[in-house]
């Protein structure tokens, strides 16, 4: 049947609309590849992923930066990974009715928290109370930005699992019920394994929103430009290459050997964004191809 002219317009502009993200994260890297590669020209390749960045006097090595943020990222994926999941259970699995229609919303709700009063909430609580318990010279530390990280994430985490879990047919709870499964056992060899595709994806969501914070990130963990060493690596200050952008980039001049490498900050941590999304869609259509091959 011939589609009308009206449902012709709605198609187009549906498929303009999918189109127009592809179209706007090439723009994106593009501007990025424009502004960032006079860097690689300008800037020697062993002082680019050196040691020390310092651009007061031409020192722009990236390996402080890059290692703060992965560090930084970590911290917050093992503090939000278990306490996300067990939280999405618990609302989608045990707790009654009347209590999910209370926690869902409040989780939702904070997701909403702006970046900024999250730092502040660290300076004044968090940095402080770290800096007594464990007897460190400074709470701002990549710690106290790994325990905000995590909080920051805890929500998309909380929510985009849950929702994988409750579209779990009730048929494969009342079926392990039915062959004398606990209702832990149930749970855990039934249920999580069947939304497994769901969680991972709120993981990989949740790590994504934790590299691009900013804010939280360049007030609560230090903002020291140097190498992690050692094993008190979450208890030194750090910095990430976000919060390096956000704090340097209002005072460079436009055009400069700075503000290029920059830029290039931006197209490494663009490529460490898409490493991570990329990798994740792997993982979950070959974990997708797997359960239709279990299936049938």
């Amino acid at each position: 049947m011939a589609l009308s002219l009206r449902e012709r317009l709605i198609t187009g502009l549906i498929k303009a609309s999918g189109y127009s993200a592809i179209v706007f994260v090439l723009l994106i890297f593009y501007f990025l590849l424009q502004e960032g590669t006079p860097a690689l020209s300008q800037v020697p390749l062993g002082t680019l992923f050196s040691g020390r960045w310092y651009p007061i006097e031409d020192y722009f090595g990236l390996l402080p930066l890059i290692s703060g943020s992965l560090v930084v990222t970590i911290g917050a994926g093992l503090v939000a990974f278990p306490l996300g999941l067990g939280t999405a259970i618990y609302i989608a699995e045990i707790a009654p009715r009347w209590m999910r229609e209370i926690l869902k919303p409040l989780v939702e709700l904070l997701a909403g928290l702006p970046s900024v009063m999250l730092g502040f909430l660290g300076i004044i609580v968090f940095s402080p109370f770290l800096r007594s318990w464990l007897d460190i010279p400074t709470g701002l530390s990549a710690l106290t930005a790994s325990l905000l990280l995590g909080f920051i994430s805890l929500p998309t985490i909380v929510s985009v699992a849950e929702d994988a879990l409750d579209a779990v047919p009730k048929a494969y709870r009342d079926a392990a019920l039915a062959i004398g499964a606990t209702e832990w056992q149930t749970i855990w060899r039934v249920t999580v394994p069947a939304a497994r595709t769901g969680i991972l994806t709120a993981m990989m969501l949740g790590l994504g929103r934790a590299i691009g914070e900013t804010m939280t990130v360049m007030m609560v963990a230090g903002n020291a430009p140097v190498l992690p060493r050692g094993l008190d690596i979450f208890l030194s200050p750090v910095r990430t290459m976000t919060a390096t952008i956000a704090a340097e980039m209002g005072e460079v001049a436009n055009g400069s050997t700075h503000y290029h490498v920059l830029f290039f900050v931006g197209i490494v941590l663009f490529l460490i964004s898409l490493s991570v999304n990329v990798t994740a869609s792997i993982i979950i259509f070959r974990q997708g191809k797997r359960a239709e091959r279990m299936l049938s």
